[in-house]
């Protein structure tokens, strides 16, 4: 290892304060580039932009994935940015190349029937004789309240009692960035939501319990979400973000815009809401081709 990737790589851990998992892939990223250079390579000081751009197409080459090849650069180029920085360099070879666009798979999000067949499930399966008598309202009233309201998984197990206002059925969510919105609930949400506190004595503090009366965690939320998943005949997995995501394609597909969705949805920018905008645009595809009779070929 060279004293640049060295103090590099000190540079990262003391001053960014990375994690070992962020400076295994960078040195890795580094090692990777040397390696493929191999007799050729003479000095970090001395790479091109032109061989950036031809190792680049040879990650290509190899069939990584996008994010993989953004991923190793991102690394390179934080490297060359502490170079230019703290040792000296007069430019990054970097600064020319262009990456390819970072791809974006389009959610997958459940049908309206699959989404009903789902939150009828607890109140379906027996809850094993270790259950308390009301974890089948909590489990019901947690999956109604994720499609009603489109939460994270951490802003739900946040919720407290003295966030949801019964009279006019909205929440009062802390997001990322410590945002604080207010988010409509719907009735059926509302209604779980009361029949689970009446039967678990939910008065204050939490809103949602372990069986230790403690505040539910996100894991337990993923793992209850994952008994029904088996229970159910939806053949692919769901969790708490497919659920979110279920939420904003339901409601683009029935007319709601976009900027509402996104307050909706707490998201900072409306690109990132966007993607929702082409799922919708799909499953309308979808329906017309399936409906329609001069849709398809002859």
């Amino acid at each position: 290892m060279s004293d640049e990737v060295a103090g590099f790589l000190e540079f990262m851990r003391v001053e960014r304060n990375a994690s070992e998992r962020t400076l295994r892939n960078y040195s890795h990223a580094l090692n990777t580039y040397q390696d493929w250079r191999g007799d050729a390579f003479v000095s970090w000081r001395e790479a091109t932009a032109d061989e950036f751009r031809l190792y680049l197409f040879e990650l290509m080459k190899q069939e990584l994935s996008r994010a993989t090849i953004r991923l190793r650069f991102a690394a390179l180029r934080s490297f060359y940015k502490y170079m230019v920085h703290r040792r000296g360099l007069g430019v990054s070879p970097l600064a020319e190349v262009q990456l390819p666009k970072q791809e974006r798979k389009l959610p997958v999000v459940l049908n309206l029937s699959q989404m009903e067949q789902l939150l009828e499930m607890p109140m379906k399966l027996d809850p094993g004789p270790r259950a308390k008598p009301w974890q089948a309202q909590r489990d019901t009233a947690v999956m109604e309240l994720f499609y009603s309201s489109g939460l994270r998984v951490s802003e739900l197990v946040a919720l407290d009692v003295s966030d949801v206002d019964f009279i006019s059925e909205t929440l009062r969510v802390v997001g990322k960035g410590n945002k604080e919105r207010l988010v409509p609930v719907g009735t059926h949400a509302m209604k779980a939501i009361q029949q689970y506190r009446h039967a678990a004595g939910v008065n204050d503090a939490a809103l949602f319990r372990n069986k230790s009366m403690k505040r539910i965690s996100a894991r337990s939320v993923q793992m209850l979400l994952k008994k029904y998943l088996a229970a159910s005949d939806i053949g692919f997995e769901v969790t708490p973000h497919k659920l979110r995501h279920t939420f904003a394609t339901h409601l683009l597909d029935h007319g709601a815009d976009l900027r509402s969705v996104q307050t909706l949805l707490g998201h900072a920018s409306l690109s990132t809401t966007q993607i929702y905008t082409h799922v919708s645009k799909e499953r309308m595809r979808e329906a017309y081709d399936a409906a329609h009779p001069r849709a398809g070929e002859d």
